[in-house]
């Protein structure tokens, strides 16, 4: 390009720049509606937990709770008698300042068959019943009334659910010996407390009680009416002069001999539960036939 001469001039922005405004599409909106937005909902606190110590303190309160009332429970179990008289659990009297205790009045301490076994003593004057072994050939009794020297845990149930013996009579199981737990009874009393027949019966034997070789009283050996396959023999005392054998007697009211003390000769088991030297009657179930009679 000529330029007669004249300077040529360059080109210049607005020589270029055009403005372009842009064309909406047809039938699309320009501008939308957009909702508001909601607030954000306030944050809650989690609720504030107790302290771990004050939780295990009252756990440890309410265990201590439970502890208390099962203690008490078997408290009451222990020594409640259910407004009945109980027997067996009594403490000896001076004989020098007591009147002779009258009869038994025909308690019933154990049961074989259909024999009753009467207190051969007033009951009141006994100090404890016991149970153990009498040998390969004694018969077991079955105890009446509840024993008294079982652990803790057993008289909870028996509070709880029943069971462990029922009535006012009260014994303990002494261990030893052989054959049944249940072959000998032993009736607590004081030396030279009377006693008398525990059964109706017949007198078949009257012998010695022989222990390491010396004689210590007598064993009466009585034949039971209602149960005559046994001979029930008593011991630990020194029979009644006017018994003989073949003498009819009768249960309660029939005297057959006083106790005497065999605390110098032997360690009686007795004394463990009774507040003397544990002195006692002996009741032993054997087959009739078994016992050597005399």
């Amino acid at each position: 390009m000529e330029t007669d001469g004249a300077l040529a001039r360059k080109p210049q922005l607005d020589d270029w720049f055009v403005l372009v405004t842009p064309t909406p599409l047809k039938g699309v909106p320009t501008s939308v509606t957009v909702p508001a937005m909601q607030p954000a909902p306030p944050r809650r606190r989690p609720p504030r937990r107790a302290p771990r110590s004050a939780h295990r303190t009252r756990r440890r309160a309410l265990l201590i709770a439970i502890g208390v009332a099962i203690v008490v429970v078997v408290a009451m179990s222990a020594f409640r008698s259910g407004g009945r008289t109980v027997v067996g659990t009594g403490s000896p009297a001076s004989a020098t300042r007591l009147l002779p205790p009258p009869p038994p009045s025909g308690v019933a301490l154990a049961i074989y068959g259909r024999l009753h076994v009467a207190s051969p003593v007033n009951e009141r004057v006994i100090t404890a019943i016991g149970y153990h072994g009498a040998g390969g050939d004694a018969l077991g009794f079955d105890p009446i009334g509840r024993q008294a020297n079982v652990g803790a845990a057993t008289r909870f149930l028996h509070r709880i659910f029943g069971g462990g013996g029922s009535g006012g009579v009260v014994y303990y199981q002494l261990g030893g010996g052989q054959g049944p737990s249940t072959g000998a009874l032993d009736v607590g009393a004081a030396p030279g407390t009377d006693v008398y027949a525990p059964a109706d019966g017949t007198v078949v034997g009257l012998r010695d009680y022989v222990l390491n070789g010396e004689k210590y009283g007598s064993v009466i050996d009585i034949q039971p009416i209602r149960e005559p396959s046994v001979v029930l023999s008593v011991s630990h005392l020194e029979a009644d002069p006017a018994l003989t054998v073949g003498s009819t007697i009768s249960a309660g009211t029939s005297r057959i001999g006083r106790v005497i003390d065999l605390s110098g000769a032997e360690k009686l088991a007795l004394s463990r539960y009774t507040r003397d030297a544990g002195n006692y009657v002996e009741l032993v179930l054997h087959p009739a036939g078994s016992v050597p009679l005399r």
